[in-house]
């Protein structure tokens, strides 16, 4: 075992605290990674305030890692000492299922092993990112192309696969419009994403305030959603529209925005169940998705595709012990667009 500093929530709703915790020694097929960035994600605050059910605590939360790998296992063959290696949402799952099989990991039947807030093969709780160093099967672990900088590319690992997945899967592209919901850390890697597969993009937020940005992203378009015209003039306009916002929102009204067989694909995941009138799926035979992160050769794919279009997420570099401050700050919606911890002040 080897002692790490980390950041870990000691209790639900607790501030973060620097700490130390225990990580496992390197096995056969293992990767020992020097974490250099760990991105923040809405969802790990979600966990750290219990917000998504039974959590396990004390929690060090990040599944945004970017690193340089340090020691590997004897058997591993994808990776060695210096490479360039991130980790995202999942350390390992069954391996043996048809979802995993199919390169579907995220899916996996008998559940994918969590990064952090869930338990490894070997009975211990995992811990994430906020941390120095973590151990993770080569299987699990992604290179990250010489094109990206670690400190952009750490949030790829959950904002940028958790976009270009269902991006991809519904055919954002040429000739396609689509619509992405909210311009907070996952939207603007969607409107990156989706401007770079050619589709013709268009920003649904609250208001105007970051229309500006949402241009110099790669939107088309930009329209607020708190002026009722919004609904009216865009009826029937998207093929594909991705909901990026954990809050509970109108679905009848965003269905509305869709073409005929047209998608509305969720990947923000409120706390609260919805409501929804289903006149408004069957008329005009509409799709109501969901989707979560990516398998790991699609995260692979996405990476490289990042890196061929220089593609990282846009940051704003914080120490370790502006955590608490950063996590007040992400509810407030008061960055643009993904904090990401420099590790070395942990």
């Amino acid at each position: 075992m080897t002692t790490v500093a980390a950041y870990a929530a000691p209790a639900p709703k607790a501030p973060l605290e620097r700490t130390t915790i225990e990580r496992r020694q390197v096995g056969e097929y293992d990767v020992l990674i020097d974490i250099k960035f760990a991105g923040i994600c809405h969802s790990d605050i979600h966990q750290a305030q219990d917000g998504w059910g039974e959590a396990i605590f004390p929690m060090v939360p990040g599944h945004e890692i970017a690193g340089v790998v340090s020691e590997v296992g004897a058997g591993v063959t994808k990776f060695a000492v210096g490479d360039r290696v991130g980790v995202g949402c999942m350390v390992d799952s069954c391996r043996e299922c048809e979802n995993c099989k199919a390169g579907r990991e995220q899916y996996c039947v008998k559940g994918n092993i969590p990064t952090y807030n869930g338990i490894g093969k070997d009975g211990e709780p995992t811990y994430g990112g906020y941390s120095e160093k973590v151990v993770v099967d080569e299987n699990f672990v992604v290179r990250i192309p010489d094109g990206l900088s670690l400190d952009v590319a750490a949030p790829l690992l959950c904002a940028g696969i958790t976009l270009y997945s269902p991006l991809k899967r519904f055919g954002a592209g040429p000739g396609k419009k689509v619509a992405i919901v909210g311009l907070g850390g996952l939207g603007h890697m969607g409107v990156k994403i989706a401007h770079a597969l050619g589709a013709e993009v268009t920003v649904l937020s609250q208001s105007l305030r970051k229309r500006e940005d949402g241009l110099k992203l790669g939107a088309d378009h930009y329209y607020a959603t708190s002026d009722p015209k919004t609904f009216e003039e865009l009826a029937g306009t998207f093929d594909l529209i991705v909901s990026t916002v954990s809050a509970p929102l109108d679905f009848g009204a965003y269905l509305s925005l869709l073409k005929t067989e047209g998608t509305l694909a969720n990947v923000g995941a409120p706390e609260e169940p919805i409501s929804l009138n289903l006149f408004s799926v069957i008329g005009g035979g509409k799709s109501l998705a969901g989707s979560m992160i990516g398998g790991i050769a699609e995260t692979q794919e996405m990476l490289d595709f990042c890196a061929e279009h220089g593609l990282g997420a846009e940051i704003e570099l914080i120490r370790a012990d502006q955590v608490n401050e950063a996590y007040e700050r992400v509810v407030a919606s008061d960055v643009r667009y993904r904090f990401v911890i420099d590790t070395a002040t942990i």
